[in-house]
């Protein structure tokens, strides 16, 4: 056991440490005795208390508890932070603390490499490290975004690379590797991730009772209805045959919520809404892949062909991805094999169809799957390019041991081969650093090399992968039974290898191994492995009809994920091998592990059933066994078993010397040696290093452990007696002084009782003499007051009497007084009302005089004129005045005439109710009239500017914020003045149509997101882009190579020119520009495009989120409401390599 740097802590300070407390042993290193037996008691002993890591040395062991403790919270995260390495018990979070502060304040690169079986706890272990490291590194924005992104890059790639087998509901098929970069503060920068053989036959076909990839399931369990439609999906599992039934629900998954949690995770991690409905597009494909099913079709030569049977899964299909239907039923149909100059098509029977409809289905997906992880590197890794700290994660297969193993077995063992030998080497060279670093003497290691059997399966030469390369590349008829006789031929010798039909005779009567299998002996044991698909799987054929239909496809992602297939750049070699790419993989694995500073975490498994509490003692030996745990602790052993600094191992042991306790004044190495030799431990059992003390035997250390735990018994007495005194003396004093004060209180309480008695006393007397006095001057005032009362009470009645008698008086007047009002008033009414009735008869008399006088006047008149009136006279007067009131109404119109403005709405009201239909139509003849007159006064080029803004008003009107600010703005066109502005002459001459419209741009640089001024003019048949000082033209692009224009509906001036893919304008991708007179120059761009007939009108599109082409990438431009901070000018910001944001200030 290795004490890492042992640091300084206060001679006063109390702390834990691994030797305290333990159950069972908390390092391996100490175990006594040694051997398997006591090594997986330990481990059940400290399992069954819930202790579920041990050390070896500075390796750890994980059990996987299949339940949650509470031993990961943010409090056991502060508990192991910046803390030594055994000061606590052994923990995951120490390993990573340790590696965490190795990298940030040694500068030493690290790794972690987690191993183990499925279901043995690897995925769960590198979360727990990741999230350490995140919850202890530094903190803000920028570096809270990068570690949010590096977290939850997880539920994405294992919901693509995870499924659930018998061993594990959430086992990992595939190996990952991440490199975290810190900066020198040792904040996070960003990481890259390596994935490694993924488990691609699981997309065809699962054995029975395991699930097909998560994402299957967890898209048709969570997806809302509109997207399932929109993919041609379905909810029910059964209809697809690549899913299986018998396991598609799993207790504890919730398929819908982890839906939810990958597309949350997708979105934080940086990924477009695009790319997301692009990558379901292609899991769909995959599942609609599987269903189309295969019928024969005889032909005249004898052979069959195959066909589709049902064209409805094919049509969906090729649909989704944008592929010819027919172009891909050939693919399944036909097969072209080209040689040279030379194509040769053959037809497909329905077992050769089905092997290709598998192939396509496996690579679509397995390449999926790598460009997850290549976009997911490109949204994490570190945009800074100075050097970087680095520390990496390994989260790989363990070593498996089926029933049936074949190919993929076969490369896992070997990965693990290799980093079993990494593991040994980089531990010995650890340990022999750690003595010539001290000053001991080093003492060579026996141990067993693996470099043996590494050099069996890899051998450039007769290695079992060079040579199953080897047959799947010669000519000829390649089968497995070939390949395992060339295995017999030429590792027949091997001591490690073992087949029945090899010239080895001992193995002829073996009847353990079968006739159609090799085995070979690794490091974890011996491995039977069935040649069976070794060949096809390493061959890993994908037909090029195929390949080249997929490029065809207008899907986005195709042709990136189809290279192959584009027919500009056939190759003709052979793709390399499964085997090849894998041993490439590894190779480059391995430099880079051998580069960094290893830590391990050996993952074990208690039981296969998934259950806590349960420990299956020959499934834990088994592991143990082939994780080589116990080789492990013996080369710990071998040396020095236990080492620790000079100054804690003082600390720890001072009180077993009276030279060193309580205080040694001296240097740390000699108060070692002097508590020792007072200790009389022998001296073969230690040796001193330059820093730390190392013990050769558990049994010394253990003697030490018990020693001083004996002392601390005697010292815990001697503290307790000492206590026990000062405790009883305290008590004693606190009762004395207690006594004190009840005395005094006491006596303070007597006297106050008994002054209180004499005060109560003399105030009962003072009361009853004062109550005595009161009475008595009560009754004389009382008296006093009885005389004044009578006194005024006969002065009352007397005023009283005079009083009533002067009321009788005046009432009297008062009467005779009213009377003569009375009589009075009814003499002026009587006679007011004799002269109203005067006043009455002379009005009558008048107007009786007055209408006899009317009726005699009107007597003469019929008189006089009824000799000039005819038998029509009624008729003449209803015209004549129906003529008059006409006249009268026109007369009145001329006056109340409204304005010649033809958006004035105001008429007169009609006078008469059958004038409303003249009424009506004068008004609209009056309109047209005022109209044509206000016509009449526009010129040709008045005229067309009143044409633009109408066109303005049809594009943006309610459609875009900044159109209202734009409508009191004439359209100059010419804002530069080209043709009377000398600085523009050379530019002028260039440009050969007449120029519409000539302004200063900003163009958008997609690294920062600032602008750069260029001059835009636009002419009939193109517009360019020149520069602002020198008027050099940078861009001439023609008109019909413009394919649309893309604005925001917000107040700011950005606009973006989509070019036509595959024009020579198109070669640096799309322009991002802004103007401050963007609405005119979209009308002018738009006009200028419908009034031509040979080319097709530009679109406007308007939205607050739309793609830019930069050279081959596309960039998402984004439009936000900003605050006051950035002024009235909208900004762009560069978010990262796929998202620009503009900030545009909110209106007021």
């Amino acid at each position: 056991m290795t004490e890492r740097g042992g640091a300084t802590h206060s001679k006063m300070e109390v702390k834990t440490s691994l030797l305290d407390n333990m159950i069972g042993v908390g390092d391996m290193v100490l175990l006594e005795p040694l051997n398997e037996n006591s090594f997986i008691e330990n481990l059940r002993k400290r399992f069954d208390h819930n202790e579920i890591y041990t050390y070896i040395g500075s390796v750890v062991i994980s059990m996987n508890p299949y339940r949650s403790l509470p031993i990961f919270t943010p409090e056991k995260v502060e508990e192991y932070r910046n803390r030594n390495f055994y000061e606590l018990s052994p923990h995951i979070y120490a390993l990573a603390d340790e590696a965490y502060r190795s990298l940030r304040d040694q500068d030493k690169d690290q790794c972690i490499l987690i191993t183990g079986e499925s279901g043995a706890g690897k995925t769960e272990a590198s979360k727990l490290v990741m999230s350490y490291v995140a919850a202890v590194c530094g903190k803000g924005q920028e570096v809270n975004k990068v570690k949010e992104q590096l977290l939850q890059s997880n539920p994405v790639l294992e919901a693509f690379g995870n499924a659930k087998t018998v061993r594990n509901d959430n086992s990992s098929r595939f190996g990952k590797y991440m490199d975290i970069e810190f900066d020198f503060k040792g904040d996070p920068l960003g990481g890259v991730i390596s994935n490694y053989l993924l488990e691609k036959s699981r997309v065809c076909k699962q054995p029975r009772g395991e699930r097909n990839f998560h994402i299957f399931y967890q898209l048709l369990s969570g997806a809302s209805n509109d997207t399932l439609t929109k993919l041609k999906l379905d909810r029910d599992f059964s209809k697809y045959n690549y899913l299986s039934l018998d396991s598609a629900t799993v207790n504890g998954l919730d398929d819908a919520a982890s839906f939810r949690t990958v597309w949350n995770a997708m979105q934080i991690v940086g990924f477009m809404e695009d790319e997301v409905q692009s990558v379901l597009e292609l899991v769909a494909a995959v599942l609609k892949l599987g269903n189309i099913e295969f019928k024969p079709e005889s032909r005249v030569n004898g052979f069959d062909e195959s066909r589709v049977k049902d064209k409805n899964d094919l049509k969906e299909m090729c649909e989704l991805l944008g592929i010819e239907q027919s172009v891909l039923e050939r693919a399944f149909s036909y097969r072209t094999v080209e040689a040279k100059m030379e194509k040769v098509s053959t037809t497909l029977n329905v077992a050769q169809a089905y092997y290709a409809r598998d192939a396509l289905a496996k690579n679509l997906y397995s390449r999926l799957f790598s460009w997850l992880v290549t976009r997911i590197n490109e949204s994490i890794k570190a945009q800074a390019k100075t050097r970087h700290k680095v520390m990496g994660v390994l989260d790989i297969y363990g070593f498996e041991i089926f029933e049936d193993n074949s190919f993929e077995q076969f490369i896992i063992n070997y990965c693990n081969e290799k980093l079993q030998q990494i593991f040994i080497e980089l531990t010995l060279r650890e340990e022999q650093e750690e003595y010539i670093r001290e000053g001991i003497e080093w003492t060579n290691i026996e141990y067993f090399n693996n470099a043996i059997i590494c050099d069996l399966i890899e051998n450039n030469q007769n290695g079992i992968l060079a040579m199953l390369d080897e047959e799947c590349l010669r000519p000829g008829t390649v089968t497995d039974d070939t390949f395992l006789d060339k295995l017999n031929t030429i590792c027949a010798e091997h001591q490690h290898f073992e087949s029945r039909l090899s010239k080895n005779s001992k193995f002829l009567t073996d009847h353990s191994l079968p006739h159609s299998c090799f085995r070979i002996q690794h490091y974890a044991g011996k491995v039977l492995y069935r040649v069976e698909g070794f060949v096809d799987k390493n061959n890993d054929l994908l037909y090029r009809d195929l390949s080249q239909a997929m490029y065809k496809a207008t899907h986005s992602l195709m042709k990136q994920l189809f290279p192959e297939g584009n027919p500009a750049k056939v190759n003709l070699k052979r793709p390399p091998t499964a085997g090849f790419q894998f041993k490439a993989s590894v190779g480059g694995l391995m430099r880079n592990l051998q580069t960094k500073n290893p830590n391990y975490i050996r993952c074990i498994k208690p039981n296969d059933k998934k259950a806590a509490h349960i420990f299956t003692e020959s499934l834990v030996c088994h592991q143990v066994r082939y994780l080589g745990l116990m080789e492990n602790v013996r080369v710990r052993r071998a040396g020095y078993a236990f080492r620790q600094s000079y100054e804690s191992s003082l600390e720890r042991y001072k009180m077993l010397c009276k030279q060193t306790w309580p205080h040694w004044r001296g240097a740390a190495r000699d108060g070692v040696e002097v508590l020792l030799t007072d200790c009389s431990v022998p001296a073969e059992e230690f040796a001193y290093g330059r820093s730390k003390i190392f013990i050769r035997n558990p049994r010394t250390l253990f003697t030490l452990e018990e020693r001083r735990r004996a002392c601390l018994e005697d010292l815990a007495t001697l503290i307790q007696k000492i206590y026990r005194g000062w405790r009883c003396r305290t008590q004693f004093l606190l009762l004395k002084k207690s006594q004190v004060v009840v005395a005094a209180w006491y006596r303070r309480y007597a006297q106050q009782k008994k002054y209180q008695k004499i005060k109560s006393a003399t105030l009962v007397m003072q009361s009853f003499i004062r109550g005595w006095k009161a009475r008595k001057i009560l009754r004389q005032l009382k008296y006093e007051k009885r005389c004044k009362e009578a006194v005024t009470t006969i002065a009352a009645y007397w005023h009283g009497t005079q009083a009533r008698m002067e009321l009788r008086r005046l009432k009297t007047e008062a009467r005779n007084k009213r009377a003569v009002s009375v009589i009075w008033a009814y003499w002026q009414g009587t006679k007011a009302r004799r002269e109203l009735r005067r006043l009455k008869e002379v009005a009558r008399r008048k107007h009786a005089v007055a209408v006899i006088w009317a009726y005699w006047q009107g007597l003469q008149v019929r008189r006089e004129y009824r000799k000039f009136f005819r038998a029509n006279a009624g008729k003449k007067i209803y015209n004549f005045t129906i003529q008059r009131i006409m006249q009268k109404y026109f007369l009145g119109l001329k006056t109340t005439m409204p304005s010649m403005s033809p958006i004035d709405n105001t008429w007169p009201a009609r006078p008469y109710m059958f004038l409303e239909g003249a009424h009506s139509e004068l008004r609209r003849i009056f309109h047209f009239w005022r109209c044509k007159k206000y016509q009449g006064q526009f010129t040709e080029e008045k005229k067309a500017v009143y044409e633009e803004k109408l066109e303005a008003s049809e594009i943006f009107k309610d459609k875009k914020a900044l159109y209202p600010s734009s409508v009191s703005q004439p359209f100059k066109g010419d804002y530069l003045e080209i043709q009377k502005n000398p600085k523009y002459q050379k530019l002028n001459s260039a440009v050969e149509d007449k120029v519409l419209l000539a302004d200063v741009v900003n163009k958008i640089n997609r690294a920062n997101g600032k602008g750069a001024p260029r001059l835009f003019l636009l002419t009939k048949n193109n517009f360019v882009l020149a520069d602002q000082k020198t008027g050099q033209v940078k861009a001439s692009v023609p008109l019909p190579d413009l394919t649309s224009v893309s604005v925001s509906t917000q107040s700011d001036g950005f606009f973006a020119l989509k070019l036509k893919e595959g024009s020579a304008s198109a070669a640096k991708g799309d322009f991002l520009l802004s103007s401050e007179h963007l609405i005119e120059l979209i009308t002018k761009l738009h006009r200028t495009g419908a009034t031509a007939a040979d080319r097709d009108q530009i679109n406007i599109d308007i939205s607050d989120e739309f793609l830019v082409q930069f050279n081959q990438d596309k960039v998402c431009v984004k439009f936000i409401q900003g605050g006051p901070k950035n002024g009235n000018s909208a900004a762009c910001k560069r978010k990262n390599n796929r998202l620009l944001e503009v900030s545009v200030p909110s209106s007021p």
